[in-house]
């Protein structure tokens, strides 16, 4: 009696548990996050899931990452979720403290599931230490993946739109408009990419009292991209020598789209190498198993 009593008491216990943290999970997905551009217009950006769950846990450790012997790697934490564009949603040491909640809260879920899998298959049992190290070191890989996921996804979003700035960019120069009028007039659009967002925090920078080469080179160095560094060096030098803005511009916008058609004659170039393998492994023995599993049926039926 007192054995079934313990079982059902313990029953209910992982089912309030589970029920609690269902309802902390949806709550979570429920929240919804915005960052402030520079001109005070806000806009929607969540993170991902697991990070607004694990978020509450990061003051914790805010003391052990906010000495000074951290101070390079926060540096380089901070330059990585500007060029990401979550430094509104993600301090440096809140992004240190995912690295670590994520295998302590994460990691034992894993473990136990290798576990239970484990004395289901023989095989498995063999391999726990391995695959228990394997997710551990994914749940402390994750958090710098995602951010260097949002790094990449947000430059190319800058690629995209660049050479459409640069035409308006060159339109309005060459029609009369002073460049930071045209950066300007660039920026008054309603729907607000991440290039925007950069010439947005330009312009006020340099309403701030920021030379507009200071500006140009820091919105350079957020990004991070050769292609904007190549344009803000031009820009730059014209403007030490004197030269026309509206020509740079013209000779910078025909640079990108080339560098833009050679970026995608590689892309295509490197196709079929890329489709070598899922037509090795996948096409041909599916191809295989259509045309001779009817034959090898027969034949074992047969026989």
């Amino acid at each position: 009696m007192n054995a079934s009593v313990l079982g059902f008491s313990s029953m209910v216990l992982w089912a309030i548990a589970a029920g609690l943290f269902s309802w902390y999970a949806l709550d979570a997905a429920r929240q919804v996050t915005y960052v402030t551009l520079a001109d005070g217009r806000r806009q929607e950006r969540r993170l991902p899931l697991l990070f607004r769950m694990l978020l509450p846990l990061a003051p914790n450790f805010k003391k052990a990452f906010s000495g000074t012997s951290f101070e390079r790697v926060r540096d380089r934490v901070d330059q990585q979720l500007t060029a990401g564009g979550v430094d509104g949603l993600l301090s440096n040491w809140e992004f240190l403290s995912m690295k670590v909640l994520f295998p302590l809260c994460i990691g034992p879920f894993w473990i136990l599931l290798v576990h239970l899998l484990s004395r289901l298959n023989p095989l498995l049992s063999r391999l726990f230490i391995p695959l228990s190290l394997l997710g551990l070191l994914t749940c402390y890989a994750y958090p710098m993946l995602w951010l260097r996921s949002c790094v990449r996804i947000r430059q190319a979003k800058i690629l995209r739109a660049l050479p459409f700035v640069l035409d308006l960019l060159t339109l309005s120069v060459e029609a009369g408009l002073d460049f930071m009028m045209a950066l300007q007039r660039c920026t008054e659009r309603p729907v607000i990419d991440p290039l925007t967002e950069e010439l947005i925090r330009v312009i006020r920078e340099t309403q701030l009292g920021t030379t507009r080469r200071d500006a140009l080179r820091a919105m350079a160095n957020r990004i991070g991209l050769s292609d904007v560094r190549a344009i803000v060096n031009a820009l730059v030098q014209a403007d030490e020598l004197g030269v026309s803005v509206g020509a740079i511009l013209r000779i910078q916008s025909d640079q990108v789209r080339t560098r833009r058609f050679e970026r995608a004659e590689r892309l295509a170039n490197e196709a079929p190498v890329k489709l070598l393998g899922p037509l090795l492994f996948f096409i041909f023995p599916a191809v295989f198993l259509i045309l001779l599993g009817p034959v090898f049926y027969q034949m074992m039926h047969t026989i």
